[in-house]
């Protein structure tokens, strides 16, 4: 067990956990995101960070550090926090970005290790291979191969209090991904990114990173911390959470507020475009986008930045409110009506609901039937599952109605879309104390007659009767044929 990482609180697969990072001192909550600081392009200071928006660790390169001879002897002879004046927790990447974006870099992964150890690093990474999508199979195992044995490498040198970065990569091979995973947990390394997942999600293709994360994480014990390499668009965060990740990087509120680039939680707008600010942050609050526009350059980058990172960090302290009162998933599902590329993303999501039922808490908050995707989640999944474990009379009524008061059934259980049938008894209990509509969608049926059968394939012996009121014809027919369906009307009278 890794005793550096503690989970405090969970929904679905996401979790809020305390991270301890010994060599700062300082335990960070997650999710956590960690703003990219480009050391020779300083467009919010890190003190700034750190004292106006609560920035509790951040990320920058060391190998641009090593390479650059001005910022390589500062940092030797000041130390990181000092050169960048930021008392936090710092993380440092290798090198491996450039690696993806040139082919090369003239650094091994002792030398960048002992280079981000000697100038303070607090977390340090060694200098994987970032395999990009829909490469051969052929390319992924043998550059997979490569960041193993830099795992290796990093493994074997004495970093004293520095944690370690162990990257997962694979490519776009589940399979890849899950071994990748699995191997690096085996290792004495520290903290997991989930990495090359930055062109899926430059391309929109949240359903190919939901598959690449889901893998990676089925290889991982729960107790290992997840960074998911490049993610920091707050659009995304939700879904990337609910799947378990725990640290995010972003350089994106800088790089697109150079851009003129406004970031919100539906999607990036241009600033050009906008008439009226959608946001209540301190810069949105106190500014038209006409105003913002008549800045000059820098002053704009400046201001669109800070507000990027406020959306940003808006939408973290959402999602671990939504982690302490058990709707993370409703909040998943609204940012994936915000985009058709996120709606698939949230359809990928679901389609691994038995992994997220693992960790999803099988108590909390009211369970919101909102759409036809509420059907697949981990909590329908699981009650489905588990209605073998009740006892069930000879005689048995399913009813979306009330209990008959003649004698005809031993026992009368609700029914209700998209659960299926339980015991009226459990009526109070969570998730059937659930908000449904009043309208139940084709899915929701569906998913309640798969519960009927469920139940009735757990036992054989016992006579059903389902008594219903206008159910899809895909529904019905997905009714075992022993069970004898009666409509609600005809029950009650009888």
């Amino acid at each position: 067990m890794r005793d550096h990482f503690e989970i405090r609180d969970a929904d679905a697969a996401g979790r809020i956990g305390r991270l301890e990072v010994p060599r700062a001192d300082r335990t960070i909550e997650t999710p956590a995101l960690m703003p990219v600081i480009n050391p020779n392009r300083l467009t919010i200071e890190p003190a700034r960070l750190e004292a106006e928006f609560g920035v509790e660790i951040l990320i920058t390169n060391s190998y641009i550090i090593r390479e650059t001879d001005a910022l390589r002897e500062q940092a030797l002879e000041e130390g990181l926090h000092a050169m960048l004046d930021f008392d936090g927790a710092i993380m440092t990447d290798s090198g491996s970005f450039q690696l993806s974006e040139y082919s090369d870099v003239e650094v091994t992964t002792k030398e960048i290790i002992e280079f981000q150890h000697a100038i303070g690093s607090d977390i340090g990474t060694p200098v994987d291979i970032p395999t990009p999508p829909d490469v051969s199979r052929e390319q992924a195992e043998s550059e997979l191969a490569t960041t193993q044995q830099a795992l290796a490498d990093a493994e074997a040198i004495d970093v004293g209090e520095m944690l370690l970065n162990a990257p997962v990569q694979g490519s776009t091979y589940p399979d890849l991904r899950e071994d990748a995973a699995a191997h690096a947990a085996a290792t004495d390394l520290d903290v997991f990114p989930v990495g090359a997942v930055v062109p899926l999600m430059n391309s929109y293709r949240y359903d190919d990173m939901v598959e690449a994360v889901a893998a990676a994480k089925r290889g991982l014990g729960a107790d290992c911390p997840v960074h998911l390499f490049g993610a920091g668009h707050p659009m995304m965060l939700a879904l990337a959470v609910a799947l378990g990740c725990d640290l995010f990087d972003s350089a994106a509120y800088a790089l697109y507020a150079r851009a003129g680039r406004y970031l919100t939680v539906a999607g990036t707008q241009q600033l050009d475009e906008l008439d009226y600010f959608p946001c209540s942050c301190p810069i949105c609050s106190e500014r038209t986008p006409a105003d913002l526009r008549s800045e000059d350059d820098d002053t704009r980058t400046r201001l669109l930045a800070e507000h990027n990172l406020h959306v940003t960090f808006e939408e973290l302290r959402r999602i671990k409110q939504a982690i302490r009162g058990g709707n993370l998933l409703e909040l998943v599902e609204r940012r994936a009506r915000g985009h058709p590329a996120m709606y698939d993303g949230y359809r990928a999501l679901l389609d691994h609901a038995a992994q997220l039922e693992a960790e999803d808490p099988v108590s909390k908050g009211t369970f919101f039937h909102t759409s036809a995707e509420s059907a697949r989640r981990p909590e329908v999944l699981r009650h489905h599952e588990r209605l073998d474990r009740l006892a069930v009379p000879d005689r048995l009524l399913l009813t979306e109605g009330g209990a008959p008061d003649n004698d005809d059934y031993d026992d009368a259980w609700r029914v209700v879309a998209p659960f299926g049938p339980f015991p009226r008894e459990l009526s109070d209990s969570y998730p059937f104390t659930a908000a449904v509509p009043d309208r139940p969608d084709r899915a929701g049926q569906v998913a309640a007659a798969d519960g009927v059968k469920a139940l009735v394939e757990a036992n054989p012996d016992t006579e059903f009767t389902l008594a219903i009121d206008d159910w899809h014809r895909d529904a019905i027919d997905r009714v075992p044929e022993r069970v004898t369906v009666e409509s609600l009307q005809a029950i009650n009278e009888n």
